[in-house]
């Protein structure tokens, strides 16, 4: 009996030899091949990995399996990632289902090792510079398998069909040539081949594709393209017709014929009424919206910051659920949900004016001056011929408008004077903030309610700053003009005197409660906000110019007063008589700090102002 203890032990041993598994692989051998790959191949945007901190729990792009015990996806598109791919690194993740690298500058040729890890199933290596031949060792078990803006080069490789549970094939825009391989892939459902140098006929196993998948190679032909030279057209597969069928095919031919009829004299109407679906925005499609005119210059990538944790490209940005959260003077904004739960605010410029160079030299000092806590942070920006886009972080409580403004309509408790002082505050440091850097000629140029976001504890950021400078000189909307210093209406112009106005009229719209703009049928909303302020204090201080919600907080009268001299002083007609935002911050932390400590100086004893807008 002991005998045979030690031999079934003995055969466990040799069996175990003999699984790839049983080589001591484990999330730490995992753990060191990425850091191997890590140090072997540059990246522009830093990755957070260390051998310190734990792979499956804070490493960027690393997905591990539900036990962490292996690592089982690598995702690290557009992280700046340049040159070969280290051998005897990645392949060594002998788990890995899901590996993409796409958007990168990798380079050479595709270990054998990587491609044929073999649990391997989808394999995104697109928009890179590899080349060479692709390889012939590639796992089994892929089911999708993108290798698109390369330059591979040489012919398809014939062991492409013993990938039988491939579902999509995507080899466009590369240098391949010679004939296609009559693959015999049942499960191929996509499959892309266009912008090559292949020749020959398509093979009748893959005729069953678009002619898009085939374009681009000029001595390619048969069905679906022309036909090959010295050959009779091919015959679209089809059934024997009766004399019935016949009749019935025509009698398809002449409906078709009158829908196509009367969709032409149709198109102006269909034209004007998707005008009027996407202007109430509900009928619109977002994903499709801002991502029309961004497939024309696909290969241009986003641009991150170093700043910007984000893990995405703009792939993966277009095939996001997108929905509209606003439309402003500068564009559209969208809300936009990854395929991996992240969520970003995406801005679609409009009117943009300026060249390539310019714009970019704009983002890159919006990017760099946005650092700071009272300020949303560009993280990354798109430019084409026919798309400039912006991407910020989702900041999930809203805007300023929409919690002053739209809590009353919801019924939803109003800001007390509390929290109104101190977004003023925090709004105030973020211009100040705006207004040092850049050499001290930075501008916001568009300050509103809209573009004060709040974060979860209510801290007030300032958005949308560095934009006014890339747009036309048009006309401003009837919308904006009540936060539009008068200088600016006749100039066009924006500068850091008229942030210092705007800013003025957003402390007038939180003193008062009512918003700067005309709103026919509402009582409640003023065509110029500061020119009624003024006629109500020339008179007298009073409480009617206060938020009724407001004067129901006790003790308050006095601060509101201060902090009505300060908007006031911010919207003086004439730009050198309004202060600067240091000076407004010192104002505002005083008014706190004594609405803290509780010192109080009795109403009637307070100044009159003098300033008129």
């Amino acid at each position: 009996m002991q005998h045979l203890k030690v031999i079934a032990f003995v055969v466990a041993c040799l069996l175990s030899a003999r699984i790839p598994h049983a080589k001591g692989a484990d999330i730490n051998s995992d753990k060191q091949a990425l850091l191997a790959f890590a140090v072997s191949l540059p990246h522009g945007r830093k990755l957070n990995w260390s051998s310190t901190t734990p792979v499956c729990t804070s490493w960027v792009g690393v997905t591990c399996t539900p036990d962490k015990s292996r690592v089982h996806t690598l995702r690290l598109p557009a992280v700046g990632l340049f040159g070969p791919i280290p051998s005897d690194t990645l392949g060594k993740l002998d788990a890995l289902e899901v590996l993409s690298l796409r958007s990168n500058r990798i380079t050479v040729d595709l270990p054998p090792d990587v491609g044929s890890i073999p649990s391997l199933h989808s394999l995104y290596l697109q928009h890179n510079n590899l080349s060479g031949i692709i390889p012939t060792s590639l796992s089994s078990s892929l089911t999708f398998l993108d290798l698109s803006y390369n330059t591979f080069d040489g012919e398809i490789p014939l062991k492409v069909q013993n990938l039988t549970q491939l579902t999509a094939l995507l080899l466009q825009n590369n240098s391949l040539s010679g004939p296609i391989p009559g693959l015999q892939l049942p499960r191929l459902r996509h499959l892309n081949l266009s912008n090559n140098n292949l020749s020959g006929p398509i093979p009748p196993s893959l005729q069953k594709f678009s002619a898009n998948s085939f374009l681009g190679n000029a001595f390619l032909c048969g069905f679906p393209l022309e036909p090959c030279p010295g050959t009779a057209p091919s015959p679209s597969p089809a059934l024997p017709l009766s004399p019935r069928g016949v009749l019935l095919l025509i009698l398809i031919l002449l409906l078709l014929l009158c829908i196509f009829k009367r969709k032409k004299h149709s198109e102006p109407t269909t034209a004007s009424s998707k005008g009027k679906a996407v202007a109430g925005g509900r009928a619109e499609k977002p994903k499709e919206d801002y991502s029309s005119g961004v497939q024309e210059a696909e290969r241009n990538k986003l641009a991150f910051f170093e700043s910007s944790s984000y893990n995405f490209d703009l792939e993966d940005l277009l095939r996001a659920s997108a929905e509209v959260l606003g439309k402003g003077s500068y564009g559209t904004t969208y809300k936009a949900v990854l395929e991996d739960g992240t969520t970003v605010v995406v801005k679609r410029l409009k009117e943009v004016v300026v060249s390539k160079k310019d714009f970019e030299q704009q983002m890159e000092m919006v990017g760099r001056i946005g650092q700071h806590q009272n300020v949303v942070p560009l993280r990354a920006y798109y430019y084409s011929k026919d798309e400039k886009l912006l991407v910020f972080d989702y900041v999930p409580s809203g805007s300023l408008a929409t919690v002053l403004h739209g809590n009353k309509a919801a019924g939803r408790d109003p800001l007390d004077w509390e929290t109104r002082v101190k977004i003023s505050l925090d709004v105030a440091r973020g211009i100040s903030h705006l207004h040092a850097e850049g050499g001290g000629k930075f501008i916001h140029g568009n300050i509103k309610a809209s573009n004060v976001l709040l974060s979860q504890n209510l801290d007030g950021c300032v958005s949308e700053f560095g934009l006014a400078q890339l747009m036309t000189n048009a006309q401003s909307p009837a919308r904006l003009i009540g936060y539009r210093a008068p200088e600016v209406l006749e100039t066009k112009r924006p500068t850091q005197k008229s942030d210092v106005y705007s800013f003025g009229v957003l402390l007038l719209e939180m003193l008062t409660g009512k918003a700067p703009l005309r709103s026919p049928g509402r009582e409640d909303s003023i065509e110029h906000l500061p020119r009624w302020v003024q006629s109500v204090v020339r008179e007298e201080w009073t409480a009617e110019v206060f938020d009724t919600d407001l004067m129901r907080h006790p003790n308050v009268e006095d601060e509101m007063v201060q902090m009505l001299q300060v908007a006031m002083a911010c919207v003086a007609v004439v730009p050198d008589q309004r202060p600067k935002m240091e000076d407004v911050i010192r104002r505002i932390t005083d008014i706190r700090n004594n609405y803290s400590s509780g010192t109080r100086t009795p109403l009637e004893d307070k100044p009159e102002t003098s300033q008129a807008p």
